[in-house]
């Protein structure tokens, strides 16, 4: 049976992972005969947001990792204790954790530092042209991964300007695409999918990240 590696940024979309995103991404790979790896960086987040209120809590810090063995339910693995050659491929769900953690795109835009073992991890599964399934937000964090490396991919994280502008400065090529679908680059073995970053429900958010999956699976298995 293949192996994937299912990357977590955190458990919440205002400061880790869409959890909606995570556990639709880990039922469709179950679906489709896919055993995964959860695996998180050991980092701080970025800060800690009440997903109440909306708001950041002064004082108060989180582990990226800690926090993502909650939509793990506890089997996961540190990223830098991983090699890219156990796995057949990697997914990426979305959620702010993505551009606040991974790098810091949230705050610095096209100016921003990507953490170097995401970056280490990203560029040598694509240079091993092992499938990529990259996930909302996350498309950016791919994107400025290959910043100057000679790859290329086609991406999508939906409609939105500004941030499709910034693929395009990192050296990736956007795909406007809706929320039920996704993009396929066939060359780079690399599938996108927009979620919530245009999505207006689960519904719409399951069925595109279903559509990754399938797409996923079929460049893991060729």
């Amino acid at each position: 049976m293949s192996k994937v590696a299912v990357v977590l940024s955190g458990c919440g979309f205002l400061d880790g992972a869409e959890v909606h995103e995570s556990v639709l991404t880990l039922l469709a790979l179950n679906r489709a005969g896919i055993s995964y790896q959860c695996v998180a960086p050991n980092i701080p987040q970025m800060h800690v947001v009440n997903h109440l209120t909306g708001q950041p809590v002064s004082g108060e810090t989180r582990n990226v990792l800690v926090e993502s063995a909650r939509i793990a339910r506890g089997d996961i693995k540190d990223l830098a204790a991983v090699k890219v050659a156990e796995f057949d491929g990697a997914l990426f769900p979305g959620g702010y954790g993505a551009a606040k953690n991974y790098c810091d795109y949230t705050t610095r835009g096209d100016g921003c530092q990507i953490n170097p073992v995401v970056e280490e991890f990203l560029v040598e599964m694509i240079e091993a042209r092992k499938p990529v399934g990259v996930i909302c937000i996350s498309p950016v964090v791919l994107a400025r991964a290959l910043k100057g490396k000679n790859f290329h991919p086609k991406l999508t994280i939906g409609n939105d300007p500004g941030t499709a502008k910034s693929i395009e400065a990192f050296g990736s090529k956007h795909i406007a695409c809706p929320p039920t679908d996704c993009v396929v680059d066939a060359e780079l073995r690399v599938v996108s999918t927009p979620a919530y970053m245009t999505g207006k429900s689960i519904a719409e958010v399951a069925a595109g990240i279903e559509r990754l999956v399938q797409e996923f699976a079929k460049l893991v298995r060729a």
